[in-house]
């Protein structure tokens, strides 16, 4: 049945796009395409007529949905019914309100994956956030999965843009397989838009980080740019995505700044909410790998708690990378120590390796616990949590660490609008 509705969809596609002509911005990596995704949508839509992914619909199902901007119905067989005539309408009628701009997710698992993805939808704009150990299991080495990811690259429409991210090495050496112009980002020298003076600010009376401030650098022109509603680094890697992009459809710094200032990131990805006791979530669950948790770690590193209070990390293990699992979670487990972390709860067996990477940098066992399922932590933690806490919640989709932030949360009414995963399908499971 999927074989039958994959072929239905591309065909359909393939008329729709050759229709309508769309540019086609196709964003992949390891880790940050929805953020990428959700702040190229924001600044573009303030200008031009686009259209962005649904939720995060990214493979060969998901992109012709978008493409024909619908949601899957699941296994309603009147919803199917109601895709394919939405999309034969948009075959032999025209809608003048199509998009102009189509902004796509490009995922993989497999390889050929992307090699499908970019032909069934070519791109006008590549974007490619990052290369890391996310599905390092089915690649079998980083070298293959760059290998893989950069097919996007490669098949850029050569009067189009290739947006990499400086400061991720296999990223970067992207550009040498780019048939169309290059702009990169990050913060390192070097990078063409550049982020510089990072700054973090906290207010705890109303829950609100009140985000990050940045100083964005281009061919000699700055522009301060603020973040109200962003919290780390991987909103800033967005936020720098975004601008190239926007760059290269005729946007101004100063319109790509005031754009930005209303950019938030979805459910589950660094967002702050008041817990019980009067204390803060970092909820960062909705999934992870090493590099991307020890991002967030850096954030509550960089948090001044209030005298007497601790932060805590609850961290689920990190699935789909292969051999890379017993190191990079060592890793993750070291960096709990060194950011300063009072108290880690850890979730799954493979997570039993970020305790010993805590423990061999310093941590006493004494703060360090372990449980199979993350219902226990998040009841765990509740019992312990005091006025002014900090707590981080990150981990792989499969370690179900929403649980633990539902457990947690001030307005666990509010878990179907704040939360990841919240749909019949996913409770139920």
């Amino acid at each position: 049945m999927k074989k039958v509705l994959q072929l239905k969809l591309r065909f359909f596609t393939r008329i729709i796009l050759k229709k309508y002509r769309p540019e086609i911005v196709a964003i992949s990596g390891s880790i940050g395409k929805t953020s990428a995704k959700e702040a190229i949508y924001q600044v573009l839509s303030t200008k031009l007529s686009v259209r962005t992914s649904i939720k995060n619909y990214n493979n060969e199902i998901g992109l012709p949905l978008s493409v024909i901007g619908v949601e899957s119905p699941g296994s309603s067989l009147g919803g199917w019914f109601l895709v394919f005539w939405r999309a034969i309408k948009l075959c032999l009628f025209t809608d003048k309100d199509y998009p102009k701009f189509l902004i796509l997710e490009m995922g993989i698992d497999r390889p050929g994956d992307m090699d499908y993805l970019t032909r069934l939808a070519p791109p006008t704009i590549g974007v490619m956030t990052a290369v890391s150990y996310s599905h390092l299991e089915y690649f079998g080495s980083l070298q293959n999965i760059k290998k893989e990811k950069q097919v996007l690259i490669e098949r850029v429409n050569r009067k189009g843009l290739s947006v990499l991210n400086y400061d991720n090495e296999a990223a970067r050496s992207m550009a040498e397989v780019s048939p169309a112009r290059v702009l990169s980002y990050g913060f390192q020298s070097g990078a063409d838009l550049l982020a510089q003076d990072l700054n973090y600010h906290f207010q705890r009376g109303d829950y609100d980080f009140a985000g990050v401030n940045f100083k964005l650098s281009y061919e000699g022109s700055i522009v301060p740019v603020s973040l109200p509603h962003i919290l780390g680094e991987a909103g800033v890697y967005a936020a720098l995505a975004a601008a190239a992009v926007a760059l290269h459809c005729g946007l101004n710094l100063m319109e790509i700044a005031e754009a930005l200032r209303f950019l938030r990131l979805p459910a589950g990805r660094m967002q702050l909410l008041p817990g019980i006791k009067h204390s803060f979530l970092i909820d960062d669950s909705y999934n992870s790998s090493p590099e991307a948790c020890l991002s967030a770690l850096k954030v509550l590193g960089a948090i001044k708690a209030d005298e007497g209070a601790s932060k805590y990390a609850a961290l689920g293990e990190m699935l789909e990378i292969g051999s890379y699992s017993e190191e990079g979670h060592r890793l993750v487990g070291k960096s709990v120590f060194t950011q300063g972390v009072d108290y880690l709860i850890s979730v799954g067996e493979r997570a039993r390796d970020i305790d010993r990477g805590a423990q061999a940098a310093g941590m006493s066992p004494d703060f360090i616990f372990h449980f199979d399922h993350s219902e226990e932590a998040g009841r765990f933690i509740q019992e312990r949590l005091r006025a002014g806490d900090i707590l981080l919640v990150k981990g792989s989709q499969g370690a179900r660490m929403e649980r633990v932030v539902k457990e947690l949360m001030a307005e666990p009414d509010r878990a179907a609008e704040l939360l990841v995963r919240q749909g019949p399908t996913w409770i139920k499971d």
